[in-house]
């Protein structure tokens, strides 16, 4: 096996370990830590994401170049390139840690509404030790994108494999043993030392790599940055996207609110990796598809082949939150964070339609068009989150979540207009024939879900007595009533035995 095969199947485990060990130890966390405490780490963390992303979308600038001069045969460029990079890092690691130094010292009048005076003082622990985590980790995640330039996957995607086995036996470890908050930021920066560290040395001693200036040129850094500006535009979309509303909530509320909130977020988040596993598979071929000058018909086609694949895989995930979603909470967390049901389902409702369309981001990278949905989206999600921020006064935690799903949902809107009159793609056909026979199979599945609920109990066995039935259901109707013959023919390539 290859390792891009390899690499491939190590990033459907991680994404597998992520979710289902997330899934576990998240309710231990909360009741270890207690809501208010485990708000105040989510907060924290939230708070110093933004500044993790002014790496400026360097290591995925590395993995382009690294992999360009390897293709040339310029050992010398590529030793002057990752030397000029290193530089870069050693300068944003100081305004990182200039920035860190200014915030702390604020750190009183940015909460002095929300937190508490013990809350405070942990959480100033909790920022500098983050800091340094990061002003370390930044450079140190060159290794990993030496390695993907190097197209070697195995070894740093293990690594990842084994630091989240360790790190979750060592979290259930140090919270049995008494730990607190703090304590989960130390493990975390020890964590990462160690992945540099391993890393550090496959790059230096199995491939050999040196970082070596044998002269400065101001060219290549502008051609870097030009290259990693939209990257970093994205990262910091994301980072504003979902971590906005814990800062606000954070400063406005308390950090309790922090917590429900950021288990929504985490829920919504989660539902879409059931899309990404199978969008990923095909994604490769649709960009060679689009390099290609394929016309509009056929990309919409490629598209909608895709998208309703991926529909199939969330629509059962959707509507059993909806009938079962809040007794899942009560099992999972408990009654403290039913609010948490509400922020995931309109999560999840904003995120199919992106989801289902993950297709367009391929056609957008490879006519490099990427600039003009960063500045959509950027744009539409700051309206979203100010108007989010205004109505956290009147609605609490659902204000904030309607206003920053409701600037999501009208950048996917104007998208798609974009795609249709720029792009080329025929938008209307797309969603005609995506919802075609998948929809109404889908509303005969809810009502028979909705008796299915009806099922008396209240505990695990009854929660999954329920979901078994529900995806029975789902599963039979839409083999034989909702799906087209291709996606059978899918179906049986994974599971032989059906006819």
């Amino acid at each position: 096996m290859s390792q891009l095969k390899k690499g491939a199947f190590l990033s459907y485990i991680t994404i597998f370990l992520t979710n289902v060990v997330g899934l576990v130890l998240t309710p231990f966390i909360i009741r270890s830590l207690g809501d208010a405490e485990y708000g105040l780490y989510m907060l924290i963390g939230a708070f110093v994401g933004y500044i993790s992303v002014l790496d400026f979308g360097l290591n995925n600038t590395i993995v382009r170049f690294v992999a360009k001069y390897r293709a040339e045969g310029d050992k010398q460029g590529e030793e002057n390139f990752l030397a000029i990079t290193m530089y870069i890092y050693a300068f944003i690691s100081l305004v990182i840690g200039i920035i860190g130094i200014v915030l702390y010292f604020n750190l009183d009048t940015i909460f002095a509404g929300s937190l508490t005076d013990i809350e405070l003082a942990k959480a100033k622990v909790m920022f500098i030790i983050l800091i340094f985590n990061m002003v370390i980790t930044l450079p140190g995640g060159a290794f990993t994108a030496i390695c993907s330039g190097y197209e070697h996957f195995v070894f740093p995607r293990s690594i990842n494999i084994v630091r989240y086995v360790v790190r979750s036996a060592l979290v259930v470890g140090l919270l049995l043993w008494g730990g607190d908050a703090i304590g989960l930021v130390v493990l975390d920066t020890i964590m990462n030392i160690t992945v540099i560290a391993f890393n550090g040395y496959f790059v230096f001693k199995k491939l050999k790599v040196r970082f070596r200036l044998h002269f400065f040129e101001m060219p290549l850094v502008k051609e870097i940055f030009s290259y990693s500006v939209w990257i970093f535009i994205f990262a910091l979309i994301g980072q504003f996207q979902w971590k906005a509303g814990q800062v606000i909530l954070g400063v406005m509320t308390n950090t309790t609110l922090v917590a429900i909130y950021a288990v929504g977020i985490l829920l919504g988040t989660y539902y879409g990796a059931f899309s990404t596993a199978i969008s990923g598979v095909f994604l490769p071929r649709a960009t060679k598809m689009t390099v290609a000058n394929a016309t509009g018909e056929q990309l919409t086609e490629m598209m909608l082949r895709i998208g309703r694949i991926s529909f199939l895989v969330l629509l059962p995930v959707l509507g059993g939150f909806i009938l079962f979603g809040k007794q899942f909470i009560l099992l999972w967390v408990g009654k403290n964070y039913i609010d948490a049901w509400l922020v995931a389902l309109i999560i999840m409702i904003a995120y199919t339609i992106p989801l289902v369309q993950a297709f367009g981001n391929s056609i957008l990278e490879a006519k490099g068009l990427f600039s003009f949905k960063a500045i959509i989206y950027f744009s539409c999600i700051g309206i979203g989150t100010a108007i989010g921020a205004y109505m956290v006064a009147g609605f609490g935690i659902l204000g904030m979540i309607i206003g920053t799903s409701a600037g999501w949902i009208l950048s996917i809107a104007i998208m798609n207009v974009y795609y249709n009159k720029v792009i080329g793609l025929n938008i209307s056909s797309f969603f005609r024939d995506l919802f075609l026979k998948i929809m109404p199979v889908f509303a005969l599945v809810m009502v028979f879900g909705y008796f299915i609920n009806q099922i008396p109990g209240e505990n695990w066995f009854n929660f999954a007595l329920k979901a078994v039935l529900y995806l029975v259901v789902y599963g039979m109707l839409m083999y034989f009533l909702g799906m087209r013959n291709s996606e059978k023919q899918l179906i049986k390539q994974v599971i032989p035995f059906i006819k």
